[in-house]
């Protein structure tokens, strides 16, 4: 007798959530704790935790010139890599060779 197998329904919102993004930042590293200080002055959490996502905001918000580079860069590997995985769908037709007759 087959065995039944139970499927995991999500919403539209947990496809769209990324749990990278509530992640608390540890400042291990010169630049980490200048953006933790940074971003945990301006935006003062109740828990003093600062978050990926709130570094992301803050750097959108005050660097929009690298958020923007940055997703862009993103973007077009991400389409890239779509167009790659589509041809690979569709491998190339062999090219037919019609015989001619003089």
């Amino acid at each position: 007798m087959p065995e039944k197998t139970t499927e995991k329904v999500i919403t539209e919102e947990e496809v769209h959530t990324n749990p990278m993004l509530a992640m608390p930042v540890v400042p291990d590293s010169k630049l980490k704790s200048f953006l933790v200080d940074y971003v945990g002055e301006k935006l003062a959490p109740d828990n003093e935790e600062v978050t990926v996502n709130m570094i992301a905001e803050v750097l959108a918000t005050d660097f929009p010139e690298f958020t923007f580079a940055f997703a862009e860069e993103n973007f077009l590997r991400g389409y890239q890599l779509g167009l790659d995985d589509a041809q690979s769908l569709h491998p190339a037709e062999t090219e037919q060779t019609v015989g001619t007759t003089d």
